[in-house]
């Protein structure tokens, strides 16, 4: 019998210590029925029936799901703002595109000049042969 009363007081105590949490923590405007600290007396004078009238009658109703709709706030700073980023995108990208162009063109003259540069020297070299085959042939 003993351990039944030491069971029913440690759950007494942990409802009480449940309730005074809750109690406590919730905003003072959101506590129904009566002032705060008298929701606090009457869970520690009245044992069982004090934080079950609070759980009940005195804690704060849950927030429905089909409550108050408001608009997503607006970012903190420029770089949470999508529109802010796109526009940074989109300016990104016509210069990236401006320079990539460039670096084609660069680069296309550059193989040109080498192209060039290379037909030139082939052509020296076959002239230089063709010279040589007709002074070899001269000397025969």
């Amino acid at each position: 019998m003993v351990r039944v009363f030491l069971l029913l007081a440690a759950v007494e105590l942990v409802l009480v210590a449940l309730a005074l949490i809750s109690c406590l923590s919730a905003e003072k405007r959101a506590v129904r029925g009566m002032p705060r600290a008298l929701w606090v007396v009457v869970i520690l004078l009245l044992p069982l029936l004090g934080p079950v009238l609070w759980f009940v009658a005195g804690r704060p109703r849950p927030q429905e799901p089909g409550g108050v709709r408001r608009k997503p706030p607006r970012p903190a700073s420029p770089d949470d703002d999508p529109d802010f980023l796109r526009n940074l995108d989109a300016g990104s990208t016509n210069r990236d595109r401006e320079l990539f162009e460039r670096w084609e063109q660069d680069l296309q003259r550059r193989e040109d000049e080498q192209r060039r540069e290379t037909e030139r020297r082939e052509t020296e070299r076959r002239e230089k042969e063709g010279d040589a085959d007709e002074a070899r042939h001269r000397e025969e």
